[in-house]
Formats: structure tokens, C-alpha cells, sequence
């Protein structure tokens, strides 16, 4: 009886010294399969296995009461194998086999997946799982994963791929790469793009200072602009408006005005509606709504909706009722659809008078507490006698409810982004990047105490709010205290 200890994925020839054939009279046989071509089949076709006569031997039959005789080196059976691909069954020969019935559509092994179908599903993480295991995705199906994807881990992931792939210096597709990393908060990640690039255009150059204006970098921003300046490269309407996007992330309001103006004095660019807008988002950001609405009083045509929208969400923002009112009329007036699609209704007030304090005290509406939020408290008790140390000063006025000083302290240790802080510190290796995502504005005091953290702790912490991105590094925050 044969035993074979490993076969290789190879064409090699297997011989038994010793095979005693089951059948007692049967012919000598060659066993012949299919020859392997590769590890990875396009697609991987059905283990067949079809037994012939061999024509250079003649028949014998065996008898039983007879001993078996020696064999001729050339009388050996021979065998041709190859290893079967994990999870696959050894077809039976005496059934008729059907190979397309074989191809399995979640086989990782296949070739003839389509990337841009699975893409358009919405089976992102599917088609990444393909391109990994060899599948070549063209053109468009990267395009698709950059303009869908804003994970950082798996837009790493894309990147790589599309460094492997034939265009992966086009210019476009690093453009969709770079205004991907901008959307994940990595900047550092997108300025490496930007930099090994051996051209830009002016496309590159916009979604490089559009990134720095999201993330709460609007002066780096224009510093890039102004080296795009220097470069030689013309401004176009598409650069004015990105440059006032910068300018209100950064509330550099006189460099605003001077880059509106001079669109039109030194490039001799039209101002559109939205350099319009641009202006008042620079006006209204810093606070400036007075000078906002004298601005729209000045401008050489009616106002649009877009613009009264633009205002009255500056007032909402800064607290000004009566402003936000007026810009809402307007703008009604302008566009009534606006009021239905964008009116937020107010949640009722609760009426307090109804139930009586000591029973309100008792009462419980949600309770949710784990072993998680404990260690994050614990870690961001630890943390508070350091940043004492450090010159913080809790803020008690974001603290609305009506309870003691000492109470207000401790409420702010529980805000959602302290906690979330305090958890990736214990998780996660030293001087790792921490990224925050919270649906709601962040306070002024867990702005002040994260600035701290940020040097304490010797980490880059990034907080995305529902405005704008906050990288605290060293003690100091990306927005300029201005958010």
C-alpha cells in the first residue's frame, strides 16, 4: 500500500512500489488529471479524474489462487495529481459534472468579479476582500471607493492598491485621494500625496486647501495658496472660493476682503453668488453679523436664497433670535420650500409644574453604565490634578442644571468627549493619534481641558464636532479658539 507524506503544487509523477489492485481483474491503468497551472485558476475548474488503458502494456487478468507476479518498472501505476483548493469536494466520476455549478460567486480565488457592481450595492468592504486576493479594479471602480470611502484604515488600504495599480500617478484619481484623506481628518496623509506629486494642477491645488479649511487649518491653507501664487499657477473662480473657505476657518477677515477684492482688480475674475457667500460665511464666522448684512445691502443684485440661508444660519449659531427671524422671513419669501425642508420643530418644553421634585427626583428615564465608563472616569480623575497643575480652570457656566459649585465640576468629567478621550488613552499605545467624532458642538470648557490633555499626555487628539474638525496638538488647537 502507497503512502505519500506531502504533495507539491507541481506536475510530479507519484509511483507506488507495492499496489494490489481492488478489483480482481482489472487492466493496468494511468490516472490522469488535468495539469495544474497556477495556485490561483481563472476560474478554478472542476479536480477530474479519467482512467484510459495504457496501450503499451499488454491485458492481463490476475487469478485469484495464483501469487501476483513482479511487475516491469513500466507496468507501475502512474499518477498525475494536484492539491484541491481548500473547501472544495472531490467530484465523484460517475456523475455528470457540471462546471458552472463549481464556480462559487463568493470564491476570493475568482477573476471575473465585478468590482463596480459590488461597489454600486454598496458591498465596499466585499470588493476590497476581491482586490486583495488578486482581482485587478480599473479605473472607475477606484474612483468609486475614493468619492464613497471616508474610513482612514481602509482608505489606507485603497491607497496602497492604487499605488500597485497602472494609473496610480493620475492625477485625478490622487485628487479624489487627497479630498478622501480630508474627509477622514488626515491631513498629514494628504499633504504626503500632494507632495510626491511630480505635477499639479489647479484642481490639486484646490482640494489641498479645501482639506486644511474642513479640518479647522485655514491658515496652512493659505500658506499653500500663496505658494500656488508663487508657483506660477493663475487663480481661477474655483480658487477664490476655496481661499474664502479658508479665510473663514482661520476668521482671518481682512484677508478675506483683500482676496475678494482682488479677484476681481487683479485677476480679473466676476465675483459669482457664491464668492458672495463666501464673504458673508467670513463675516458671520467671526461674528461679524452687522457688517454680514450690511455686506448683502451692498451687493449689485437681489439676494438669493442661498444667501438669506447662509445668514440666518450664521445668526442661529451666535445666539442673534431677532436676526435669524428676519433672515428667515426673507427667505421664505425668496424660496417657501426652504421653511419645510429646513425648519428643525423645537421638542416641547417639559412642564415641571406637573410633577412634584421628590418624585422627579426618583424617577429614572435611562440608566446605562458599564465597566468601560467607569475606567474612562477613573482614568480622567487621574488626569485632573495635572491639568490643575497646567493652569486649568474648570468653566461651571456650561453647566446648566441648578446644583452646587462642586457638583458643576464634577458634571463636566462626564461630557461624552472627556470619556471617549480618557478610554482611547487607556486602549491604545503610547503616543498614538486619537480620533473623536461627536454629534454635537463641543463646549468651551472640554475645548480648554482637551488643549490641556493634549500636552499632557504628549498626543495629537482630534476632535470632530458638528462644525468643524479640532486638532489639538502641543497645548494649542488647529481652530484658534475659534469655532
Amino acid at each position: 500500500m502507497a503512502s505519500v507524506t506531502s504533495l507539491q503544487p507541481t506536475n510530479s509523477i507519484i509511483s507506488s512500489s507495492r499496489f494490489k489492485p481492488p478489483n480482481p481483474n482489472p487492466d493496468h491503468l494511468f490516472l490522469k488529471t488535468q495539469p495544474f497551472s497556477s495556485f490561483n485558476p481563472t476560474p478554478a475548474k472542476p479536480f477530474r479524474t479519467l482512467a484510459v488503458n495504457n496501450p503499451s502494456i499488454n491485458r492481463r487478468r490476475y487469478d485469484r489462487s495464483s501469487q501476483p507476479q513482479a511487475t516491469s518498472p513500466r507496468s507501475k501505476p502512474v499518477y498525475k495529481t494536484q492539491p484541491l483548493h481548500k473547501n472544495s469536494n472531490y467530484p465523484n466520476p460517475n456523475e455528470p459534472t457540471n462546471e458552472s455549478s463549481d464556480q462559487n460567486v463568493s470564491d476570493p480565488l475568482r477573476k471575473d468579479v465585478d468590482l463596480m457592481g459590488l461597489c454600486k450595492e454598496g458591498k465596499v468592504e466585499e470588493a476590497l476582500e476581491y482586490m486583495g486576493h488578486g482581482v485587478s479594479a480599473d479605473y472607475g471602480v477606484f474612483c468609486m471607493l475614493l468619492e464613497s470611502w471616508d474610513d482612514l484604515k481602509v482608505g489606507r488600504k485603497i491607497h496602497q492598491y492604487l499605488k500597485l495599480a497602472p494609473f496610480g500617478g493620475d492625477i485625478e484619481l490622487n485628487e479624489k485621494l487627497i479630498e478622501m484623506y480630508g474627509r477622514c481628518g488626515s491631513m498629514r496623509d494628504a499633504r504626503k500625496v500632494f507632495d510626491r506629486m511630480p505635477e499639479r494642477n489647479l484642481s490639486l491645488w484646490h482640494s489641498m486647501i479645501n482639506g486644511y479649511a474642513l479640518n479647522g487649518k485655514g491658515g496652512e491653507g493659505l500658506l499653500l495658496f500663496e505658494q500656488m501664487r508663487s508657483s506660477g499657477l493663475k487663480p481661477d473662480k474655483e480658487t477664490v472660493k476655496v481661499v474664502l473657505g479658508a479665510c473663514a476657518s482661520a476668521g482671518a477677515v481682512e484677508e478675506g476682503l483683500t482676496y475678494f477684492e482682488s479677484m476681481k482688480d487683479e485677476y480679473g475674475i466676476v465675483p459669482e453668488i457664491e464668492h458672495y457667500v463666501g464673504v458673508i460665511d467670513v463675516l458671520g464666522k467671526s461674528g461679524h453679523l452687522n457688517e454680514a448684512e450690511e455686506f448683502i445691502a451692498k451687493m449689485p443684485f437681489e439676494p438669493t436664497a442661498e444667501v438669506w440661508e447662509a445668514l440666518r444660519n450664521l445668526a442661529r449659531i451666535h445666539g442673534d433670535l431677532e436676526l435669524e427671524d428676519r433672515a428667515e422671513e426673507l427667505l421664505v419669501s425668496v424660496d417657501p420650500s426652504k421653511v419645510n425642508a429646513d425648519k428643525i420643530p423645537l421638542p416641547p418644553r417639559k412642564k415641571y409644574s406637573e410633577l412634584n421634585m421628590l418624585e422627579e427626583r426618583n424617577m429614572v428615564s435611562e440608566s446605562r453604565c458599564t465597566d468601560i465608563y467607569g475606567e474612562s472616569y477613573e482614568q480622567s480623575k487621574g488626569l485632573r490634578g495635572q491639568m490643575r497643575e497646567a493652569g486649568y480652570v474648570p468653566d461651571t457656566r456650561y453647566v446648566l442644571h441648578d446644583i452646587d459649585q462642586e457638583a458643576k465640576e464634577q458634571a463636566l468629567q462626564y461630557h461624552s468627549e472627556r470619556l471617549a478621550i480618557a478610554y482611547g488613552l487607556i486602549s491604545t499605545p503610547a503616543r498614538q493619534t486619537l480620533r473623536i467624532i461627536k454629534n454635537l458642538r463641543i463646549c468651551g470648557d472640554c475645548h480648554n481641558a482637551i488643549k490641556i490633555m493634549s500636552k499632557i499626555v504628549g498626543r495629537e487628539l482630534i476632535v470632530r464636532d458638528n462644525k468643524r474638525f479640532h486638532h489639538f496638538k502641543n497645548g494649542k488647537c488647529s481652530c484658534g479658539d475659534y469655532w
